[in-house]
């Protein structure tokens, strides 16, 4: 098989670029190694800056129509009561707030306007095992299904555990995490209240996602904790999440096995290239984010979108070189490492000392501030909500 762009992986961003690159006549494959997408995703937020994208598509009749919730505002529950951290409200935008949709419907209808295109092909059940190298030029992938597909550039989107990004062996910077993250769910019922709310006692930390007729929760712990968490038993994790969230004691037996468990092993890393004759890694391949904020799924399309808008005129005439790739990596290097420098603030400043559980937890000087003056909630809702340098498609 040939093709012009080969994109390993049909996340957001391999689905967005495939989009965005085939709407300009390149014709493109995505390789996703899943037959479908009914999976248990851990990031199903769609920020105001992919609503914006989608909105700019045409899509957002269609994307409302999907089953979501719309939060507005994020909490922080500690000790000395709830405090507000951020309104979207009060940002004078397009879509002044954050929805949660399943990731697999999103998927569904980015593949389903993709194919409208007549150069789009996705490849489900494809799993890249390697790629192919000519004279140290990346001139396709290998897969288990379909052989070799021979392409004039390969873009890996296939997330932190990257094959494209292994295979090659690019250097990265680990910048260490002090937390891992348990991911499951509880019944919601009438009267839980709504939002997203992280609940903060020392030593541990719950976040609950409103996710309509279920709470997506997040039970974050030490790094490489998780084997102590099940040394201790299934009774005291459901014990410890009725503490941080009273109002889930009632049905926290609804965890009656680890299976019902996720894990994420939070990472957050950069690649020092993004790039390398014929090839070029978006998203997490590239660098990999931290869940604070949510934000790594928006970053990743917010990737896309610039890769296509560079990308599309020297493809289309056939000048696909390595300083246009270099120009991908240039313009989002900014707004990955200002985004990447929020999380490791936090993750330092917050995180880290109410793991370690070593004084009590009450409200940090900032929470204070905004709390105060809740205008100042606008700022952190920008930065998680719209981003240091949100792409459009057209410069």
């Amino acid at each position: 098989m040939e093709t012009d762009v080969c994109v390993v992986g049909g996340g957001p961003a391999g689905l967005v670029l495939g989009l965005l690159l085939a709407r300009e006549g390149t014709e493109v494959v995505v390789c996703e190694k899943h037959e479908d997408f009914l999976r248990d995703f851990r990031g199903d937020t769609v920020h105001p800056s992919t609503l914006d994208l989608l909105a700019d598509l045409g899509l957002s009749k269609e994307f409302d129509a999907l089953p979501h919730r719309a939060l507005t505002r994020l909490a922080i529950d500690l000790p000395d009561g709830e405090w507000p951290a951020v309104d979207f409200d009060r940002l004078s935008i397009r879509h002044p707030y954050i929805a949660l949709v399943p990731q697999w419907d999103l998927l569904e209808m980015l593949a389903r306007h993709a194919a409208q295109s007549p150069g789009f092909t996705l490849l489900r059940s494809t799993e890249v095992t390697d790629v192919i190298r000519e004279n140290g030029v990346v001139t396709g992938v290998r897969t288990a299904e379909h052989g070799e597909i021979r392409a004039r550039l390969t873009v890996a989107a296939d997330g932190r555990h990257s094959t494209v990004r292994e295979k090659l062996g690019l250097r990265s910077h680990d910048f260490g995490a002090p937390m891992d993250v348990a991911w499951f769910r509880l019944p919601r019922r009438a009267g839980d209240g709504d939002g997203l709310i992280g609940h903060v006692r020392k030593g541990r930390i719950l976040i609950t996602i409103d996710r309509g007729d279920y709470w997506q929760i997040a039970y974050v712990f030490p790094k490489n904790g998780y084997a102590q968490v099940q040394a201790d038993g299934l009774p005291a994790f459901r014990a410890s999440i009725a503490d941080l969230a009273p109002f889930l004691g009632d049905r926290v037996d609804a965890i009656d096995d680890w299976d019902a468990v996720r894990v994420l092993t939070v990472t957050v890393d950069r690649l020092d290239r993004w790039h390398a004759p014929g090839v070029l890694l978006l998203g997490d391949a590239a660098h990999a984010m931290s869940p604070i904020g949510g934000v790594g799924i928006n970053l990743a399309v917010q990737d896309a979108v610039a890769a296509a808008r560079i990308l599309a005129k020297p493809l289309r005439e056939r000048k696909l070189s390595s300083a246009v790739l270099a120009e991908v990596q240039r313009r989002r290097t900014l707004p990955t490492i200002g985004t990447q420098l929020f999380q490791r603030l936090a993750q330092n400043a917050v995180i880290r000392p109410v793991l370690a559980g070593g004084r009590p937890v009450t409200a940090p000087f900032p929470l204070r501030m905004l709390r105060r003056f809740p205008a100042l909630q606008a700022i952190p809702a920008r930065l998680i909500g719209v981003g240091i340098r949100p792409e459009r498609l057209t410069d």
